[in-house]
């Protein structure tokens, strides 16, 4: 992903780093270690291989999460946060708490039963 050579403040190039649908999921699935691409994928419904490993790409190119490659067969690769990715993380626990809070006030709690999301 390229960025644009002008910015009026440093939260608008935060906002173009993780915008999209999966970035910021990403980094909370993160949050509790190393998981590697299959566990990803498998924890966030609607996602595809490929925009996985496109939305990897671009959170490691921008150093919010890096990746060990292991040798030996088969091929065993985990995605983990760097130390900007942690201070991300903050942010997104921010948000999901008010995500949480505004699905409560609106009586979405099913939802957040269904996923084992305490409120």
């Amino acid at each position: 992903m390229k960025l644009r050579k002008n910015y009026t403040c440093p939260l608008e190039l935060v906002h173009d780093i993780v915008k999209g649908k999966w970035k910021t999921i990403l980094i909370f699935q993160l949050r509790n270690g190393k998981c590697s691409l299959s566990e990803l994928q498998r924890n966030i419904d609607g996602i595809s291989q490929k925009m996985l490993i496109e939305q990897l790409s671009e959170l490691k190119e921008f150093e919010l999460i890096d990746k060990k490659s292991y040798e030996g067969f088969p091929l065993k690769v985990e995605y983990f946060l760097t130390p900007r990715g942690e201070k991300m993380l903050a942010s997104i626990k921010i948000m999901q708490e008010i995500g949480i809070e505004y699905m409560v006030e609106q009586g979405m709690t099913n939802f957040l039963d269904k996923k084992g999301i305490c409120y």
